[in-house]
């Protein structure tokens, strides 16, 4: 994979909802339910360990979701764990085809003009309405005097080519821009 860390934050417990040890959740899933598809959580803050949870049952409420985690029996249980991050493993993420990359994958890639011009290295992608943008942080060198450049991750058309192994992305981009 890349140099991502191990685990990552899919949402985050929220309030105890009653007092049979159900909690509220925060989802950061695409889909509300989504993260409800990866088992076991392990939660804790981002620094620290982290304990491992098994979902008991879940349900929508309202317009958010709330659970019952085995373990967590009573409203004190479950203040116990408000606020605590809801992370997976790596490892429990769908593998994807080939040419379709995750974009904890991408950060930290060194991107490349087709002509051999380093642009810096992705700091972060974000969505856009038309498409995703990577947030190139420039070389401190920089020939251009860039600090940060946007450019759109559009494949084939921008992104010629990403090179898992050399952890680099070659682009169609100019890098006066």
């Amino acid at each position: 994979m890349s140099h991502a860390s191990d685990t990552l934050v899919i949402g985050k417990i929220g309030a105890p909802y009653g007092v049979k040890g159900w909690v509220k959740i925060t989802s950061y899933t695409h889909e509300l339910e989504g993260v409800f598809a990866y088992s076991p959580w392990l939660l804790g803050q981002e620094q620290g360990d982290k304990k491992q949870y098994i979902v008991d049952q879940w349900r929508t409420h309202n317009k958010g979701l709330v659970a019952k985690l085995v373990g967590v029996e009573n409203r004190d249980d479950a203040e116990s764990i408000k606020n605590l991050e809801i992370s997976i493993k790596a490892e429990q993420l769908p593998h994807l085809a080939d040419n379709d990359f995750y974009w904890r994958e991408l950060v930290g890639m060194q991107v490349v003009t087709e002509q051999g011009y380093s642009l810096g290295v992705v700091k972060e992608l974000f969505e856009t309405g038309a498409n995703d943008v990577m947030l190139i942080k420039a070389n401190l060198n920089d020939a251009f005097g860039q600090k940060e450049r946007m450019v759109p991750y559009l494949l084939d058309q921008v992104i010629k080519h990403v090179d898992r192994q050399a952890k680099t992305i070659k682009v169609d981009w100019d890098p006066a821009f």
